[in-house]
């Protein structure tokens, strides 16, 4: 989710709708990350394993598309923005830039890249959701750390 600057909007945060269905997204997102950067690294690294490293890409960019349009949505009930707004700039350009390279793994494909290309171009899309992901995590930390503070004062 990102970081809520004030009691209203953490309110409507956690009373969306989209909520619970973005976080379930977002883990089910991570374990496919570190099974599918597994498979694909696996893939690069002997030559075996095309096939799963494949299901895991589709699965992973899949995924990505569920979570960026639930967390469109989620953004949409807390500050009447879909996408780019001030709140959430930052975290939606992290998020546009992964989805962007994930992508590309359709253009390569179509344009006939090696197989070994093809799960390089995978393995720099990974790099991207990873740096995605620790900020959405460290963003996530400041909204709890603001959340524990404000129940304390």
């Amino acid at each position: 989710m990102g970081y809520i600057g004030n009691n209203e909007m953490m309110q409507k945060g956690r009373e969306s709708k989209w909520y619970s269905v973005v976080m379930i997204i977002a883990i089910v997102q991570l374990l496919a990350y570190i099974v599918g950067f597994t498979l694909v690294i696996r893939f690069v690294t002997t030559g075996e394993g095309y096939f799963a490293a494949t299901i895991s890409v589709w699965t992973k960019i899949a995924l990505m598309w569920a979570v960026t349009i639930t967390g469109m949505l989620w953004e949409k009930d807390v500050i009447n923005h879909y996408f780019l707004g001030k709140e959430f700039f930052w975290e939606d350009i992290g998020n546009l830039i992964a989805i962007i390279t994930h992508n590309v793994y359709f253009v390569v494909l179509y344009m006939g890249f090696s197989k070994q290309e093809i799960m390089l171009v995978m393995l720099f899309a990974y790099v991207t959701y990873l740096f995605n992901f620790v900020q959405w995590v460290i963003l996530g930390v400041k909204s709890y750390l603001r959340r524990k503070r404000l129940k304390v004062a």
